[in-house]
């Protein structure tokens, strides 16, 4: 993959948390990062990640949620005393449980140009079901026979699984439901039958044994996924070239069929939690088959914005688009506080 090479379009992020209204009263937008994207017509749609939390008092943690009230699923904030010792900004353990201070949610933003864009003041898709109880995230589309077909991140307190919902317009969802329980996450479905069969990649979370990989799984009717596949893992160590994808890694946006093969960003992250964003290219008729990597990333971390933010260090992809004159560009969460924007160059 030495002959491509990501190009940013704007020293400055094309999207900020600040250009976003929080969608529920007395909530405030933390963050607006790790959009999906496709193309619609003429249009660029993105599926933007909102973390929003409530405003809390001094020395209070105020934790929104999603609770089961008489057996329906109900928006509640829990308060609790701010812990005296460091902690994530993102993952907290209060009295014996583990919560997210933020829920997440997915709003779309629309474009004529993919620069400049609108932002919806709803969300597209909002935490609904008790297995999405802690947040919808990191949203892929494909657009496959005639339908978006949008995977995204369901997070509960029984950890992150992976969520399927359809659209035909962008103004209408269907929930599918859970399609791979937890734990597993960024997944990204292949815009075509392969071999008659639907496929997709995902990463399984390993704990004592293994190492953080993707992996590949095929279906026959996009819903039941089954022949999973490990596909290629990290190869970092903290001694090594390889470092910047030792510590974590994951498949980006659909992948795009070209001349050579089926091509697949994907991020990697170091033990320091920094990511990176790096290409992957994998046979067209056989995509378990790798064909070539990265040797080094494409785009790491360079700019104040995404140097900091709400988790800072990081470059995240999981959108991007082909123009019909053949561009590819790159959408990427900047530091979990805005999106970025890249072009994809061969040459």
């Amino acid at each position: 993959m030495k002959n491509y090479q990501l190009r940013r379009l704007s020293g400055q992020p094309i999207l900020k948390t600040s250009d976003v209204k929080p969608s529920v009263d007395g909530f405030e937008v933390l963050g607006a990062f790790n959009p999906a994207a496709c193309l619609v017509g003429d249009e660029v749609i993105l599926l933007l990640r909102v973390a929003e939390a409530p405003r809390s008092e001094k020395g209070f943690i105020a934790v929104p949620l999603i609770e089961e009230q008489d057996g329906i699923p109900v928006l509640t904030v829990k308060q609790f005393a701010e812990p005296a010792y460091p902690y994530d900004p993102r993952v907290v353990s209060l009295e014996g449980k583990v919560y997210l201070t933020s829920l997440s949610h997915l709003r779309i933003a629309r474009s004529r140009d993919g620069i400049d864009f609108t932002i919806d003041e709803k969300p597209f898709l909002f935490p609904a079901r008790m297995d999405e109880s802690f947040g919808v995230e990191d949203a892929r589309i494909t657009f496959l026979e005639g339908k978006y077909w949008i995977t995204y991140t369901a997070v509960s307190e029984h950890g992150p699984g992976v969520g399927l919902a359809v659209t035909t317009d962008f103004r209408t969802v269907e929930r599918v439901g859970m399609i791979l329980p937890p734990p597993n996450k960024d997944v990204a479905l292949f815009p075509q039958r392969i071999n008659g069969k639907y496929m997709l990649l995902h990463r399984p979370m390993v704990s004592e044994i293994g190492k953080p990989s993707i992996w590949l799984a095929e279906s026959t009717d996009g819903v039941h996924w089954g022949n999973h596949r490990f596909l290629f893992g990290g190869r970092g160590l903290p001694d090594n070239p390889f470092a910047w994808e030792g510590g974590k890694i994951g498949a980006g946006p659909e992948p795009i069929l070209t001349d050579e093969g089926w091509l697949l960003c994907y991020h990697g992250a170091d033990p320091t939690h920094s990511y990176a964003l790096a290409l992957a290219l994998l046979d067209k008729d056989d995509p378990a088959r790798v064909i070539d990597r990265s040797d080094a990333p494409l785009l790491t971390p360079e700019l104040p914005w995404e140097r900091e933010g709400f988790f800072p260090n990081v470059v995240f992809s999981n959108g991007w688009i082909q123009w019909p004159d053949g561009r590819i560009w790159v959408y990427y969460g900047a530091a979990d506080s805005g999106v970025g924007l890249a072009e994809l160059i061969r040459g």
